[in-house]
């Protein structure tokens, strides 16, 4: 019998190979919608965070990749380590395309 079928049986819904799927789920993508409501409370406090429609779709949009792709490195990469530098790479590809797209660092 394999884990998950165990963890099944015994009521345990959760499906990542860690164990800990729903905890670090649950704080990912609350942390995502919690980064993309920070600039519109932002705006209400003062005049520096401009920020248009355009923009929160713009980054919402990230958001929703990055936080895909983390869930799709958990799933399908066995061990720690490499779950952790899938992550990594996707956090720095993400804060990477997140400067060009604000202040243009690649030009």
């Amino acid at each position: 019998m394999t884990r998950i079928e165990e963890r099944t049986m015994a009521g345990d819904n959760r499906t990542s190979a860690s164990g800990t799927g729903s905890a670090w789920r649950w704080l990912m993508w609350g942390g995502a919608a919690a980064l993309l409501a920070l600039p519109a409370l932002a705006m209400r406090f003062t005049t520096e965070v401009d920020w248009g429609p355009e923009d929160f779709t713009v980054f919402g949009i990230m958001l929703l990749v990055a936080c895909s792709a983390c869930e799709l490195a958990v799933r399908l990469i066995a061990g720690r380590a490499g779950r952790l530098v899938a992550i990594a790479a996707i956090g720095l590809a993400f804060l990477l395309v997140w400067a060009e797209l604000a202040v243009g660092i690649f030009h």
